[in-house]
Formats: C-alpha cells, structure tokens, sequence
C-alpha cells in the first residue's frame, strides 16, 4: 500500500489570494502548503472544493480578549471563546492586546498576557502591546527589547483617562517606533473635547446610550487624527490609524497621503452596518448594545467607507471586537444597573461575523474584487504586523490557514454564533455566504455546521519587522537618491 503524498489536498480549488486567482488543488503537508497545482498526488485526506471560492485564512488584527478591566467590567470572551468564535468565522490568527496600566511594567502586562493565553487557543495567536505609561524605562530599555523579541507593533490611545498619552509623550513612542522599525496604531479621538460634550449633555439630563454618538461627533475624531499625523510627520514615522469611522478623518488621511506621508488606515464592520440610530432613536437602554468609539455615524457616512474599501484608502479591515454582555453585571449593565452612557462599557462583538459581512456584501454585493477582499483581511493585517508570508496567503511554505467559502444565503443569530456575548449587533441581517471550512495549520476547525476544538493548539506567534514599512538605511549609509557630494 504506497504512502499518501500528503496530509491533506484540497482538490478543484477557485485559489484566491491578495493578486491572483486560479484553479489548484492545494497540497498540505505538517500544517504547511507544500504543493499547488493540477491534479496532485493522493493525500491521506481529501477535501473537493468544486465552485468554491478558497482564500487565506483571516488575520484579525484588532481585537480585545481577556483583557483586564477595572471591576465590575469583564470581557465575555476569552482565548478559548473568542478564538473558537474567530475560527467559526473563517478568521485563523489573532492579534489582541497586551495592555499596560499605569503605574505597570510593559513586561510585566506581557507575561500576564502569556498566562491568559497559554493553553486556551484554538488558533494561532500574536499581541499588539498598549502603552499608556512611557516612562524612561519603557521607552529606553523595555519597548526596544519587546520589539526585539517579537512584539513589533502598539497602540497609543489618544483618549480615556487611563490610556491616553499627551502629545509630548506620543512623540517619544513614536520615535521609538521609528528607530527599532515597529509599526504604531493611534486611536484617533479628542479626549478634552469629548469631556467637554460629555458634561454638557450630563448637565442637560441626556444621558441615554443615543447621546453617546452626540459626545463624540466626527470633528473630534479628525482633530485628532490631524494632530496625530502632524506628530507622526514631525518623527517622520507611518502609523496606523485605526478604526476610522468617519468621512472627515477619511479626508485627513487622504491630505495626507497626497503630501506622500506613510499613513495606513484600519476600519471595521460597525461603520459598514451601523448607523447613529442604532444606538436609540429614544432613551431606550437597548443602544447600549451598540456603544463603541468612535462609534457609527449616519447612512451616507458608510458609502464613503465603502468607497474607502474599494479605492485603497482603507489597508485593513478589522473587528475591534471588545465583548461585553449586554444583560449582565460584569456588561453593559454595570453592576446590574442601567447607567448613563459615559459609565457603559465601550466595545462589541464582531470576530465571527468579520470576514461573512464583508465577502457577502462587499465580493457578492459588487463592492469590491474577491482580491481586494483578501488583501483587506488576511494578507495587509500580516503584513503590517510582521506575520507575511507565513500567514496572510496560499502560496507553497504558508501555513496551510485556509477557509473555503459556501456561497448561499445565511440570516445571522445569535443563537447561532460561537462567541460567549449574549448579543450581536448584526441580528438578523441576510448575507449570501459563510465558511464552509476553515483549516487551522491544515486541521479542520469549522466545517459548515460544527465547530472542532483544538484548545491549545494554537500557537503564539512571533512578529517579525512590518513589511508594509520602508526599509530604512543603516546609520551611515546613503540613500540611493543621495547626490554624491565627493565629486
């Protein structure tokens, strides 16, 4: 009896990647891609993909899970919930955030990461750091030698209290991100002019979930990122400015690029499918659900970030998923009380139903081209966070992260999702496509109707340099543009 060629082969694949798409069937071997191309050798295992479309598995970039809150909030999903919840949606690597409290050591908030981590996840796993304490440690000894060792990106917060850094010390996280090559994510709001709106409608009475939306209007949003491109201009580092709700900071990152500044742009389902209103047209508790910043705009404030999708503004789509229960203590109900909406706690959910909103109505809806669709899911996020090409793409040495696509139509439920939140923002909508299956490192995880755990075989992920970010030169080396002044 001779030896299978191979783990695994996916036969009659639509291969689509950030470039290309083709017919192949798809060799795996150790978790790997080892082979592509027609009518390959048997495989120990076998899986026909006749008229279905196969892109990379998704890389969520930006989401919240088990992370420490002050009491009484808590996040619902964990690394064994949140990521069996990713992998149900075609999503196979993760990024969430080791976040630093002030007072903390960033390595400290690392290792305490690693311990909520380890063990639990079913697919692989790699942190973003959040810096909200730049002291000379952190900046001289601790992000250097982080960045080192593969944590290689980090998000500055431009508001909350407890997270928000001054321009003066953005500045110094910045030149850090600069001198060791690491990619930094701003969370562009006006945190003064949010306050300042904030007790204005307290004063008023007008403290309903709806009036969260009147607190944090899209001016302060391109305040901020104005002021965070000019700072990032000043260093003269990229950033990432994340998700951008908004056609006033759409329009600041355009200026900015037509001046040829390095600024990468991130948004996310809740400015495709949400609106202002969805957080109450009244004062009814209900919009808590829906309370996230910035938080989601009006109807012809999500065409613009379609277009943004389509025409390249937009690098990466990710679902800031930051879940909280809706009827519960530790959730939007904060001890159990409805309260007004400065003290409701800030996020939702969002890793399953990521890529399905945006294959079905952004590839299937003729929004934007299947490549376009996993340039903006997979392959970017790996890119610019120093995964690619190990994930992001079906190419021969990849991990062998894939999902295969069902193209029929889907009415999303709660009741149907895999996530430990008792809601979902996008109840009831109609799409026309989910995953069929989703291989983590070549095993099955999802396929179509059950999910397969594998708690702790995912694996935390090493980042390398962002490749999306300019090389720079060596000290002393001339840039090649460099006249030669000897002559």
């Amino acid at each position: 009896m001779s030896i299978p060629a191979f783990d695994l082969v996916i036969r009659n694949a639509l291969v689509a990647t950030a470039s290309d798409t083709y017919s192949a069937d798809i060799g795996i071997q150790g978790g790997r891609i080892v082979q592509l191309g027609m009518g390959l050798a048997a495989g120990a295992r076998e899986i026909d993909a006749q008229g279905r479309v196969v892109t990379p598995g998704g890389v969520d970039a930006h989401c919240h899970l088990d992370q420490p809150m002050e009491a009484p909030a808590r996040m619902a999903d964990d690394f064994n919930t949140g990521t069996r919840s990713a992998a149900c949606g075609g999503t196979t690597t993760v990024i969430p955030f080791a976040a630093q409290h002030k007072g903390q050591s960033l390595r400290a908030a690392v290792e305490d990461y690693h311990r909520r981590a380890e063990g639990r996840a079913h697919v692989d796993y790699a942190f973003h750091l959040i810096v909200s304490d730049p002291t000379p440690q952190v900046l001289t000894e601790e992000l250097p030698a982080l960045i080192r060792e593969g944590y290689t990106s980090f998000k500055i917060y431009m508001t909350y209290d407890d997270m928000k850094l001054d321009d003066g010390q953005m500045l110094d996280v910045l030149d850090v991100a600069r001198e060791h090559g690491a990619m930094a994510m701003i969370h562009a709001e006006n945190a003064d002019c949010i306050e300042w709106l904030t007790r204005r409608l307290e004063a008023a009475g007008r403290t309903a979930p709806r009036f969260h939306a009147l607190s944090r209007p899209m001016l302060v949003e391109r305040e901020a990122t104005h002021r965070a491109i000019a700072l990032a201009e000043l260093v003269d580092v990229p950033i990432m400015v994340v998700h951008v709700s908004g056609r006033e900071a759409v329009e600041q990152i355009r200026s900015a690029r037509s001046q040829g500044l390095k600024v990468f742009a991130e948004t996310c389902p809740q400015y495709l499918f949400l609106t202002a209103e969805d957080l109450g047209v009244d004062d009814s508790y209900q919009g808590a659900r829906c309370i996230c910043s910035p938080p989601p705009r009006d109807k012809r404030n999500q065409q613009v970030i379609w277009d943004g999708l389509a025409d390249g503004l937009f690098t990466i789509f990710s679902s800031d998923h930051a879940p909280f229960k809706y009827d519960a203590p530790e959730g939007k109900k904060p001890e159990g009380k409805e309260v007004a909406f400065r003290h409701i706690p800030n996020g939702i959910p969002g890793l399953e139903t990521r890529m399905p909103l945006l294959y079905s109505e952004g590839v299937l809806g003729g929004r934007i081209t299947l490549n376009r669709f996993v340039e903006l899911t997979a392959t970017n996020p790996a890119k610019a966070y120093g995964l690619h090409p190990r994930k992001g793409t079906i190419a021969v040495g990849s991990d062998a992260d894939l999902v295969i696509w069902d193209e029929r139509p889907v009415t999303i439920r709660n009741a149907q999702l895999h996530h430990e939140v008792d809601y979902t923002p996008y109840e009831g909508i109609r799409l026309q496509a989910w995953p069929a299956y989703t291989l983590a490192r070549g095993e099955v995880v999802w396929d179509g109707r059950d999910f397969h755990p594998r708690q702790g075989g995912g694996q935390f992920l090493r980042c390398e340099t962002p490749s999306l970010l300019p090389r720079r030169p060596k000290p002393g080396q001339a840039s090649v543009s460099q006249p030669d002044t000897d002559r």
